[in-house]
């Protein structure tokens, strides 16, 4: 039993029930993962989360997020209606075989977002580059992984 008086076997049903329903049939958890954006604005979606589940450790993360969503009514909604969404990420790590573009300087921009997007590149950036915030949206929305040096 858990602190939210669901056992486990009640808590991954629930959370595969929520998962078939907000992820696209065609990338079902056994499938790839898309490599470009997904949903657009006709669609409804207001916003989609990339989520990693490789490990033990990562789905039960993913467990508590998305119990804490539920506890928001208008998180809830959303989920419900579709307007948030959830895609796998990338199954390569940091250091893996995707190409790399990287950025030594100055501001990274949607459009170095949208190019490494393109090219299925991760975009690692020097310590003198600043990433935008529209630029980390749409990283997020794209599934591109940003590394950033110290």
């Amino acid at each position: 039993m858990t602190a939210s008086g669901l056992d486990g076997d009640e808590l991954r049903a629930m959370v595969r029930d929520v998962l078939r329903d907000v992820l696209p049939s065609s990338a079902g958890p056994a499938g790839p993962p898309q490599s470009g954006p997904v949903y657009t604005v006709r669609d409804g979606v207001e916003a989609v989360q990339t989520v990693s589940v490789r490990s033990d450790q990562e789905l039960a993360a993913f467990v508590s997020r998305l119990l804490h969503m539920f506890e928001n009514p208008k998180h809830r909604d959303d989920l419900r209606a579709g307007r948030l969404r959830f895609r796998l990420a990338a199954s390569g790590r940091a250091g893996s075989a995707r190409p790399v573009h990287r950025i030594e300087k100055g501001a990274v921009t949607e459009a170095a977002v949208k190019d490494a997007a393109r090219a299925g590149a991760r975009l690692v950036l020097g310590p003198r580059a600043v990433l935008t915030p529209l630029a980390r949206d749409r990283a997020r929305v794209a599934g591109v992984e940003i590394e950033k040096e110290r």
